[in-house]
């Protein structure tokens, strides 16, 4: 035999075998991921239950500060709302950012049973910033931003779980770290365009095999134990082109409440007729602004999820509890998950305006802040507290 053909037979072999080496990245499965902190990227339903005894989850949820534009919409939906199968509060998840953000009015809306979420303190508008951020810098941003709301809106630090990055761009296994690192329990970040029929349920990065499509990369590739993601199903518009946040859809009815409402229902349709995966519907306050029929269509949509028997409008926090140890609809009125949801508590809030300077660019700042006393100088990155400096 031709030792030269011989040597190169050897080689495309060895190549060959090489490029059909099984990655020794585990894949995640029932067998090695269990409950209650571990769950594998999948469409079927925690616990095994039927469809029947599946509540159907809907989060809503709006980013960016709380203050006096935006309350009185936020006031105008929520008050006074209970689910009926067990009588907590319907409750939001708000992804606050610091800038132009009440801190008395946060206290309110966290008293009044909502969910109160990050969404950075600086909200700077480059996206390439968020997209190569490192990790220190997301601690400043995300741990700097849960000190500020837990001193100035009186927000207890272990119920500020969850994040979402601006403008939803990804910066590959940073954030992640970072939430392993400072403690989160949750990110809501991640759209999905591909697993949405049936959509996917919440899942952690124990193993991160197999994962979801990346629209606003880059997504992360290691694993991360014990850090959920809670995807962000896509809608899709009249032409069915997908959109993660609903302000962002470029085409659905505007002229008329009710055909805007039916819009919003063919999107829950789509999780609520399959496998009832949480349904979010994730919007921009200011979305309200642009036409009056939003704010009325949204009303009328949320009067017809609570006139259904088996759909249950609660924080995201709530739902990752949920998740981790599932309870049937038939017995989930009198279940321990219902007895603790966050009922509505008066406020207890000192308050007052601070004019603060902030301290990198030299520009006043009136913040309002639950306390007795402002801190020196404008809270920001690197002096959560607005502590003087020595």
């Amino acid at each position: 035999m031709n030792f030269k053909l011989s040597g190169i037979f050897l080689v495309v072999v060895c190549v060959a075998l090489a490029a059909a080496k099984p990655s020794t990245k585990a894949t995640c499965s029932k067998d090695n991921c269990k409950a209650p902190d571990c769950r594998c990227l999948s469409t079927e339903t925690p616990g095994g239950l039927s469809k029947e005894e599946t509540p159907q989850f809907v989060m809503f949820t709006f980013d960016d500060g709380i203050n006096v534009q935006n309350v009185v919409q936020y006031q105008e939906i929520f008050t006074n709302k209970t689910n009926k199968i067990n009588g907590c509060p319907v409750a939001a998840t708000f992804f606050i950012s610091h800038e132009y953000c009440d801190y008395e009015l946060t206290h309110k809306m966290y008293k009044a049973g909502h969910e109160i979420a990050l969404h950075s303190i600086s909200h700077i508008t480059n996206t390439e910033y968020w997209k190569n951020i490192s990790v220190d810098a997301l601690v400043k941003e995300f741990d700097g931003e849960r000190q500020i709301v837990n001193q100035f809106a009186g927000v207890k630090k272990e119920d500020i779980q969850g994040l979402r990055l601006p403008f939803l761009q990804m910066n590959g296994d940073n954030s992640y770290e970072m939430m392993s690192k400072a403690g989160f329990v949750y990110d809501s970040s991640w759209p999905t365009q591909n697993m949405i029929e049936p959509p996917i349920w919440p899942y952690t990065l124990d193993y991160n095999t197999p994962t979801q499509d990346c629209p606003i990369g880059p997504c992360p590739k290691k694993e991360h134990k014990g850090v959920w993601v809670m995807p962000m199903v896509n809608w899709r518009d009249e032409n069915k082109v997908p959109c993660a946040m609903v302000d962002s859809c470029l085409q659905y009815p505007t002229d008329n409440a009710d055909k805007l409402r039916d819009f919003m229902i063919t999107n829950f349709d789509r999780h609520y007729k399959a496998n009832k995966a949480p349904f979010g519907f994730y919007v921009h306050a200011a979305w309200f602004n642009v036409n009056p029929v939003h704010l009325e269509a949204y009303i009328k949509f949320l009067d017809y999820l609570q006139k259904q028997d088996d759909v249950i409008i609660t924080n995201k926090a709530k739902v990752i509890e949920w998740i981790k140890k599932p309870i049937a609809l038939s017995k989930i009125k009198d279940s321990e998950w219902s007895k603790t949801c966050r009922k509505a508590s008066a406020p207890s809030c000192s308050a007052q305006t601070c004019p603060l300077t902030r301290e990198d660019n030299g520009e006043l700042r009136y913040m309002r802040i639950c306390g007795t006393s402002c801190p020196a100088v404008y809270p920001w990155l690197g002096n959560p507290k607005g502590e003087a400096k020595p």
